[in-house]
């Protein structure tokens, strides 16, 4: 892999990584004259995919994931699992796991994060488990992304990490099998997963852990909350009766056949397209949850606020959008993966948006902030990055290339904005393998019905 030069202590990045050299682009398919009506299957959640394939190698026995998503983080995951030593075989379809943690934790490896924030953030704290060092390095874009809050709380629990004091990919973890756990403080500012990586691992030190947020916001919350869920599903004891801090009690997770619910928030963009199409639409998506921790959920009520009326009925979720989209002035602190959406959808609206509570989209997979403005203003729109978002006022787009950096959301961003402006070409579409390989199919196939 080629590495950039070192920089300082866990920076996000100051603008979005430059678009790939040779790669083809898509055009992006417009919606039809009549509109948009579907009904859309979209695969697992890419989150707690993750998440159980974690808490099933830390187990007491085999256990089954049904529903997964198969992605390249997914699959990253599931190889770096078993780098380290444990068992994970394809049953009777492909998104069937069954998984059998390994007799100890194998050391002195290699794991590939690719660009996976999951990855890179809840396997150092599983590393620690290990026999001898286990070496961390990934794609060149996620050498940009923040690391140093995990890498500086496993140092305070007394683990040995070689990183050069960077913050940053690639770094070593040496490990000694077990760790005695205890308290430690952490600033989740620039990410839940800081938090979620610690949790997951916590129950397999000796004493448990007591993990305390000391930093000044904490996004994405819901995360936060999903990791709680399925550690205590998993019979772990966890008090999160305190804000800001989790106490997780010492054991072992129980070994579990679970379903992984769909993936909300890849759902949220062809949801979107009820909204975006010029004569409006009716786009169903089955199999969505009363009760989530996902915060896709969040997804219908912001299309609510932006013009379209939802129905739940059992688990099949209806948006209707009639082509008339309003500003809106939001928090998206809770949901900050859904932004690119809404900001897609800002772009089309009939009154300016402000988007706010998302300053941490700036160490994601690119700085999403910086992409979505440059990207919006290349086509014509106006789009202004704030302190912690972006205000959006609508201008006539046209169409040109809608580069992605790398980024699934984007690409999905630059689908939406594609259904009401013709001509608009993705650079890149590749990268929604990352958490939906069937992106491009998908959504073809709802814009024929």
């Amino acid at each position: 892999m080629t590495h950039p030069p070192s920089v300082n202590d866990s920076p996000a990045p100051t603008g979005p990584a430059p678009a790939a050299a040779g790669t083809e682009d898509w055009p992006a398919p417009s919606a039809p004259a009549s509109g948009v009506r579907a009904t859309v299957n979209v695969p697992g959640s890419k989150s707690l995919t993750n998440r159980y394939l974690v808490l099933a190698a830390l187990s007491a026995g085999q256990g089954t994931i049904r529903g997964a998503l198969r992605s390249r983080d997914t699959d990253l995951m599931a190889e770096a699992l078993r780098t380290l030593g444990a068992d994970i075989a394809e049953g009777e379809s492909e998104d069937v796991w069954h998984v059998s943690p390994p007799a100890g934790f194998r050391g002195d490896v290699d794991i590939d994060t690719g660009l996976a924030g999951t990855v890179m953030r809840f396997l150092p704290p599983v590393a620690v488990l290990a026999q001898g060092p286990v070496r961390f390095d990934g794609d060149d874009g996620a050498l940009l992304r923040p690391m140093g809050p995990v890498l500086h709380a496993l140092r305070a629990l007394g683990v040995t990490v070689d990183d050069d004091g960077r913050g940053l990919l690639p770094f070593t973890i040496q490990a000694s099998g077990s760790l005695p756990g205890g308290r430690v403080d952490i600033d989740a500012s620039a990410s839940s997963q800081f938090v979620s990586g610690l949790l997951l691992a916590a129950p397999r030190y000796d004493q448990g852990l007591t993990v305390r947020h000391i930093g000044p916001t904490l996004p994405s919350l819901p995360h936060i909350e999903m990791t709680v869920t399925v550690l205590r599903d998993a019979g772990i004891e966890v008090d999160d009766s305190r804000p800001a801090i989790w106490r997780i009690g010492p054991g072992t997770p129980a070994a579990r056949d679970v379903r992984v619910e769909p993936d909300l928030s890849n759902a949220g963009a062809f949801l979107a397209a009820a909204l975006a199409a010029p004569a409006g639409g009716r786009i169903s998506v089955p199999g969505w949850p009363r009760q989530t921790t996902q915060p896709g959920a969040l997804m219908p009520g912001i299309l609510e606020q932006m013009g379209a009326r939802t129905e739940l009925k059992g688990d099949l979720l209806t948006v209707t959008g009639t082509g008339h989209i309003h500003g809106v002035d939001l928090d998206l602190s809770a949901g900050g993966e859904l932004a690119p959406q809404v900001a897609a959808l800002a772009a089309l609206a009939e009154s300016p948006s402000r988007l706010r509570g998302i300053a941490h989209l700036r160490g994601h997979e690119t700085d999403r902030l910086a992409a979505l403005s440059q990207e919006i203003s290349r086509l014509g729109g106006q789009a202004e990055q704030t302190s912690d978002g972006l205000v959006i006022t609508p201008r006539p787009l046209h169409g040109g290339q809608w580069r992605t950096y790398h980024d699934h959301r984007m690409a999905h961003a630059g689908a939406i904005v594609g259904l009401r402006v013709p001509g608009v070409t993705i650079e890149n579409v590749a990268t929604t393998a990352k958490t939906l390989p069937s992106f491009t199919r998908l959504w073809s196939a709802m814009l024929t019905g």
